[in-house]
């Protein structure tokens, strides 16, 4: 009896997904050709063949899911190939089957469809974050093959999404969570915005399901209050156009309830200070009646300065074209306006796959298609210069942030990039040399400097010097991904040049304290040595003493054949002073406390990843390395040290009016410059100076401090040591 009642729910499940496949084919008869549709519908068998037995949470038949992405497509307009990789996209990971089946079944391309998606599994960022990330490389690889591997993702989470309320509470919040800082970013990065809005709004509701239901409530009650202004305006609205011979729709609508609990959280204000949760589309036949559009809504209400935003002469970087702008409409209530033609509005719905062309390669490509591109051409890049794959994931995020400013360059070209952009990040969008050799910018004619952010409207001009490279201190300030992921890939380089170079001669002086050279040393020893250390080159050895992760004393032992006495040499560092030139980069820095400058008596230690940090001898944060001889590196000042350093000089002042310019003019005349400078009241008429300068080293100092001592002004004046 029991196997019957099986067998009889088999049954009614196999109708049940039968005749949802029924359904889909319907909707797909629209647009695709009767053996296109048949296709898809063999792919349904197959797939259902495939993953009989199998049952979702929920208790319905696995092949349920399949169907419901493959409908999210068709709705969508994709093409058959799409269609029958989404039936499948779970066939290689969750059953026997091989891609070489899929393969002679339906053809090379759906089986390599299938492949891309199926090396997928659930991104989690929160916990096992390497395995994750790298999971995530692998999609933007398969991407780059053919976007449609992540249409299909899109589509697979939308209705694991719209299902999610059948997991536990913790796995639930987990979905929600990667679904708002990934997948949903990444539906408006490539224009889908229908995809995008539910994705946020069904996470929301996962994520923080008692504000959801709260802010649901508010938005129904506001609605209802708001109706009879809504339904006036748009009447006047409709009114105004008809009168001036505009043919349009004009469609109210409403902030999706994640675009509000956004807004709330971070402006951190109330629902009842959100003012544009309505607003209103006007569709209509042309470009150029949208801009009459815009003048008859000005005609009628006052519009808000600087809320005029058109994305029709400058498209947003997903290729969404529109007119905004927010009025002021009765009662002060503001209410949001996007006017736009028919074609934007699909576009805006749908983005990508509003034109899909993999058929007609010869024919014109939509805007929102050659921008996906673009974006996925340029996380190639940056997965290429990532040292890793959290480092990659992380640069995506920042990538996906939304906002944008858009910029010309001097030849009247617009570059677009994210709020709060700077000059660097402007460098590095035009190109990656120009970003490593930039020194400064001119913004509209004015000299900026390279952390200067940037506004929507202003031509930037880079000034770049053959000499320039990457400062570690420009990952403070830059927001794009490219720009972060390019500058972390140029300083690994620089400094891996940097660090053998270091290396060499601190191996070499170690040797030299034993009484041999490099030059000297026999080809087999060598090889033993290198072998002993567990590398397969000299240049690797050295790289790794330059960075601090070898002593080079003992490397020296090992390549000297004396590993035994290496390993029983207690502490004891050899003589023999290494000369410090000042331009060794990364690999050779200065420390910050104590600010040591050509002359003083110095002190080195080694420091694993940063290599050699230069102490002033007389520096109280050097008291902890006095236990640890083994890291004690022995420098000196060459002749001729390059550059300027900072020194840090305290001065007590008379205050009184212009005592700042006098010391400024006196630093100036001696070819120094302030690059720090903070002043506090002490007592009445007197005041502290606290000032860093670059100095060329202790007799240039020494002239500038005597040049203040003479001020009349100046009262004291004493170097910081730390």
């Amino acid at each position: 009896m029991a196997s019957g009642e099986a067998a009889v729910k088999r049954e009614a499940a196999g109708s049940d997904s039968a005749t949802r496949a029924a359904d889909l084919c319907s909707l797909l008869e629209d647009y695709l050709e009767p053996r296109q549709v048949q296709q898809v519908y063999r792919a349904y068998q197959f797939g259902a063949a495939a993953h009989d037995g199998q049952r979702r949470l929920s208790g319905e038949p696995y092949i349920t899911h399949p169907l419901a992405v493959a409908r999210t497509l068709g709705e969508m307009g994709l093409d058959a190939e799409s269609l029958c990789a989404a039936i499948l996209h779970d066939v290689i990971e969750d059953t026997p089957t091989a891609k070489a089946e899929i393969a002679e079944a339906f053809g090379a391309e759906v089986a390599q469809l299938v492949d891309g998606v199926s090396k997928l599994t659930q991104i989690n960022f929160r916990s096992k974050a390497e395995a994750q990330a790298e999971n995530f490389r692998k999609m933007v690889m398969a991407m780059s093959q053919d976007i449609r591997v992540i249409l299909i993702k899109l589509a697979d989470r939308l209705h694991n999404m719209r299902t999610i309320f059948v997991m536990p509470p913790s796995k639930r919040a987990r979905i929600a969570r990667e679904t708002l800082e990934i997948y949903a970013p990444i539906a408006q990065r490539l224009g889908i915005n229908s995809v995008r809005v539910e994705l946020e709004d069904l996470g929301f509701a996962a994520l923080y399901p008692m504000r959801y239901r709260v802010l649901k409530e508010r938005v129904r009650q506001q609605r209802g209050s708001r109706r009879e202004l809504l339904d006036s305006v748009r009447d006047e609205l409709r009114e105004s156009l008809a009168e001036g011979g505009i043919d349009a729709r004009v469609i109210a609508r409403q902030k999706h309830l994640w675009s509000i609990y956004q807004k709330m959280r971070n402006k951190q204000a109330g629902f009842d200070d959100i003012f544009d949760v309505y607003g209103f589309r006007v569709v209509v036949a042309d470009v150029d009646t949208c801009y009459r559009v815009l003048g008859h809504c000005h005609g009628l209400y006052k519009p808000l300065p600087g809320r005029i935003k058109d994305y029709i002469a400058i498209p947003k970087v997903n290729g969404y074209q529109s007119l905004h702008t927010t009025l002021v409409g009765p009662r002060r209530v503001q209410l949001e306006v996007q006017i736009r033609t028919a074609e934007m509005d699909r576009v805006a719905e749908a983005g990508i796959a509003a034109h899909w062309l993999y058929k007609d390669a010869g024919g014109p490509t939509s805007v929102a298609q050659t921008r996906a591109r673009e974006w996925v051409h340029g996380l190639m890049e940056m997965q290429e210069n990532a040292g890793n794959s959290l480092e990659f994931i992380e640069n995506v995020k920042i990538d996906l942030l939304p906002d944008e400013v858009y910029v010309f360059t001097p030849g009247g070209d617009i570059m677009e990039l994210p709020k709060g952009a700077t000059v660097v990040d402007f460098a590095y969008a035009v190109h990656s040399e120009i970003g490593d050799a930039c020194i400064a910018a001119n913004i509209d004619n004015r000299l900026a400097p390279l952390r200067t952010p940037l506004e929507t409207g202003q031509t930037v001009e880079i000034i770049t010097a053959p000499i320039a490279r990457p400062n570690p201190a420009w990952l403070d300030f830059v927001v794009t991904a490219k720009a972060r992921a390019a500058i972390r890939h140029s300083l690994k380089r620089l400094q891996g040049v940097e660090a053998v170079d270091l290396g060499r001669r601190l191996v070499e002086q170690a040797l030299n304290a034993m009484g041999l050279s490099l030059a000297n040393l026999p080809g087999d020893e060598v090889g033993q040595a290198l072998e002993s250390l567990g590398v397969k080159s000299l240049d690797t050895v050295f790289e790794e003493v330059g960075l601090g992760r070898r002593m080079p004393w003992l490397v020296a032992r090992y390549l000297a054949g004396t590993e035994e006495q290496a390993d029983n040499a207690g502490q004891e560092a050899p003589s023999g002073a290494l000369t410090i030139r000042g331009n060794e980069g990364a690999v050779v820095t200065f420390a910050r406390c104590c600010r040591p400058i050509p002359g003083d008596p110095i002190v080195g230690f080694a420091s694993a990843g940063r290599g050699v940090v230069i102490h002033h001898q007389a520096c109280n944060n050097i008291r902890e390395y006095r236990n640890h001889p083994e890291k004690w590196v022995d420098v000196q000042w060459d002749a001729v040290a390059e550059g300027d350093y900072p020194v840090a000089i305290d001065l007590e002042v008379m205050n009184r009016r212009g005592v700042l310019a006098n010391v400024a003019a006196v630093i100036s005349d001696l070819d120094s410059n302030i690059d720090a400078v903070e002043i506090e009241e002490k007592e009445g008429m007197i005041a502290s100076m606290k000032l860093v300068l670059g100095v060329r080293g202790r007799v240039h100092l020494a002239r500038i401090m005597r040049r203040l001592r003479g001020l009349s002004a100046v009262l004291r004046i004493t170097r910081r040591r730390g």
